[in-house]
């Protein structure tokens, strides 16, 4: 099985400014570069998306993902401590006797 290449940031902006200021097609440009069809597509929507964001590495996110993920965590923690007093209020609400 062939491994994915990875290209960095620079690569793939360079690439797409060579992609818009080339009178060649993309794929004669892909080729060149040694490239799989369709990257230059991608990275020009990504570019066109996320400007400065776009292109951000392995296991890094952009600053509004990692807060969406920064969020998602602390409403789990909240969810877990709710759950756990849920369950201290059952338990110290029992009347004596009772199961």
């Amino acid at each position: 099985m062939e491994r994915r290449k990875k290209y960095d940031k620079q690569f793939k902006i360079e690439a797409v400014r060579y992609y818009e200021e080339s009178n060649k097609s993309r794929k004669e440009i892909e080729q060149e570069l040694g490239i799989t069809s369709g990257c230059l597509s991608h990275w020009k929507k990504e570019m066109a998306e996320q400007g400065s964001e776009a292109f951000p590495g392995n296991g890094n996110l952009p600053d509004n993902e990692k807060e969406i993920a920064r969020l998602r965590r602390e409403l789990e923690i909240a969810r877990e401590e709710r759950d756990i007093l849920k369950k201290a209020i059952s338990i110290f609400s029992k009347t004596p006797g009772q199961k």
